[in-house]
């Protein structure tokens, strides 16, 4: 990668990393239909002032049933899943799941055949599912339904979140993370609205409920996916999404030193033998084999 990926590399597993928490609190406030409604929009918005505001010409009529799509899948199917479950698993719980978008994302490759996958793939896939088995079997809580419920909610945000990734990468090349950005985004918000007539907003808000909800749509979307649209198109889908590990890291860290959440040491080393199994697939951990001359 290059100095500037590298950078927004780790400026996305920064700010993704923290939004769990802003996450959380958005869910609270604003109820986790209402969070991932308002905060497509908001993304949205952003990126079409700040467009008007630079001259930048925005394409959005041009791919509306791309953008709808990866709308639909990586804004929100993902948001939706993830929304729904953090309240039940919690914020550690979470991000160590997400760290399996990765495997999802190698496999729906294989799939379309963008890529191929060589016993290391297959080796790194067995290890990721296993840990996320481990994981899921043994948490440092009671397993109860609810709990189950959000597990389930969450590993269906990280299929969407693969499906939506392979996608942009595959149909949407040449187009820039701008559109890509704000086109997804307003299509979120706009599949999510109808749903508030189902899951409205529980209360009244305060004003640092909107602090973080400006947060959320600003900063933690707009601002990233742009960054994000930008390395799946640079270095690939799967690479590019493998920055999930230090999402995990970071977020799993939020977790236990600001919203003191256990982990047991089981739940450890599956999140461990998760991160290895995803290195594997996205060449992370190189392969040692002798190359033909």
């Amino acid at each position: 990668m290059t100095i500037k990926d590298s950078a927004s590399y780790v400026f996305l597993a920064v700010v993704w990393g923290s939004s769990f928490l802003a996450m959380l609190r958005g869910v609270e406030a604003f109820g986790w239909v209402g969070v991932v409604t308002f905060r497509c929009f908001i993304a949205a918005a952003t990126l079409i002032a700040v467009a008007l505001a630079t001259g930048r010409r925005l394409k959005l009529r041009a791919g509306w049933r791309a953008f709808a799509v990866v709308g639909a899948t990586t804004v929100a199917g993902q948001l939706i899943g993830l929304s729904f479950g953090l309240p039940l698993i919690g914020t550690a719980m979470s991000a160590i799941l997400v760290a399996t978008i990765p495997l999802f994302s190698m496999l729906i490759a294989r799939l379309w055949g963008i890529e191929m996958l060589t016993r290391r793939h297959m080796a790194g896939l067995v290890l990721g599912f296993a840990g996320m088995i481990v994981l899921v079997g043994f948490p440092a809580v009671p397993f109860t339904a609810p709990f189950a419920l959000g597990c389930i909610a969450t590993i269906g945000a990280c299929l969407c979140a693969a499906f939506g990734s392979c996608y942009a990468s595959y149909k949407l090349k040449g187009v820039s993370s701008w559109d890509i950005t704000a086109g997804a985004f307003l299509a979120g918000g706009v599949i999510t609205l109808p749903l508030l007539a189902f899951v409205p907003v529980p209360g009244t808000p305060q004003p640092i409920d909107y602090l973080y909800l400006l947060m959320l749509g600003a900063v933690m979307s707009a601002t990233t996916y742009v960054l994000y649209f930008r390395l799946v198109g640079t270095i690939g889908a799967t690479k590019a999404i493998s920055v999930e590990f230090a999402v995990t890291v970071v977020a799993v860290l939020v977790g236990a030193l600001i919203l003191h959440e256990p982990l047991s040491t089981i739940q450890i080393f599956g999140a461990g033998t998760i991160i290895v199994g995803c290195a594997l697939v996205t060449g992370l951990i190189p392969s040692f084999a002798r190359q033909p001359a």
